[in-house]
């Protein structure tokens, strides 16, 4: 396959470039390239994001605020020393991405906007995905598939530092043709009822330019748990971003089970910030939390490591 490549260098330019038919951004092109491969992409043009002011930069405001570039690179994030104090959830997730060489290549604002691993859309298979009319997952292969609000598609969303930026509140700022805009991770994405069509709220021509954390999500006590079919290079089969904040406010954010980072719910978080907590409500406020999953034939396993990593969290921050 041949297409042009343009390197932008302003964000007018950017925006500019990928109005046009067939244009695609380009960040470190770890899951771009493999849809290219696939046949789930064909661009024009490559419009490299790189380069653009700020792309590649962490910058700390006075209140503990801190604003990343999109383009700013996982490994740098998994070592930053003051993000790894203040935000240990965000480094630890980051730190779980892939292999070291996915983590030197690929960048935040690139793994947020990756599409879904699903094996049958991964693979041509038709499917909702790709202009099917059905999801052959629903009675095929779905031991690694949602859990939690699947329907009609049950692919879950592959980002790793999507869950714990959810759990942080992280705010995202995009730029595209109709203008700027900020949008919660929260809100970011989207369930497959919704639309079908991509993963996420980003318009046409529409990209991420920077990730902000508020400050009032410092510190705490923050962890990120991931649990992998093997023990590295690989998406989560369930994971887990847990937090005490320093106000008291517990967030619970779960990966690897929906399509989306899927926050458990406000009452299960404030009974756990309420502390207090002995073995059995602990084991109560578990099952209270996977009350609503729906396992698929091959997938009912997700419950269970859920489970097991929602009782530990739970008794962490009880004990934090």
């Amino acid at each position: 396959m041949s297409f042009e490549y343009h390197r932008a260098t302003s964000l007018t330019d950017a925006v500019q470039a990928l109005r046009q038919p067939g244009a695609r951004a380009l960040g470190g092109g770890t899951d771009l390239l493999p849809q290219i491969r696939e046949g789930l992409a064909s661009p024009r043009t490559l419009v490299d994001l790189r380069a653009l002011p700020g792309s590649s930069s962490i910058d700390w405001d006075h209140d503990g605020t801190v604003a990343i570039g999109a383009s700013v690179r996982l490994t740098e994030l998994a070592r930053d020393v003051r993000l790894a104090a203040d935000f240990p959830m965000l480094s630890q997730s980051c730190a779980a991405v892939g292999s070291h060489a996915l983590r030197n290549m690929g960048t935040l604002g690139g793994n947020l906007c990756q599409r879904p691993r699903c094996w049958y859309f991964r693979h041509g298979f038709a499917c909702h995905k790709n202009g099917g009319d059905s999801c052959p997952a629903l009675a095929g292969e779905n031991h690694q598939h949602a859990i939690f609000g699947g329907g009609p598609c049950v692919a879950v969303h592959p980002s790793d530092p999507a869950v714990a930026l959810a759990a942080l509140e992280a705010t995202l700022h995009l730029a595209g043709p109709d203008g700027d805009r900020e949008v919660a991770v929260a809100d970011f994405f989207v369930l497959p009822d919704r639309r079908l069509d991509q993963e996420t709220v980003l318009a046409p021509g529409e990209i991420i330019t920077r990730i902000v954390i508020p400050g009032s999500s410092a510190g705490g006590v923050q962890r990120y748990d991931k649990v992998m079919q093997r023990d590295s290079w690989d998406f989560a089969l369930v994971s887990l971003a847990a937090c005490r904040r320093q106000d008291g406010d517990v967030r619970l954010v779960l990966g690897g089970v929906a399509p989306i980072p899927w926050r458990v719910t406000d009452s299960i978080e404030e009974d756990v910030a309420s502390g207090g907590l002995g073995e059995d409500d602990i084991e109560t406020l578990g099952e209270r939390a996977l009350y609503d999953a729906r396992p698929l034939a091959h997938n009912a396993y997700k419950v269970e490591l859920a489970g097991t990593l929602l009782r530990r969290a739970i008794s962490w921050l009880g004990e934090a």
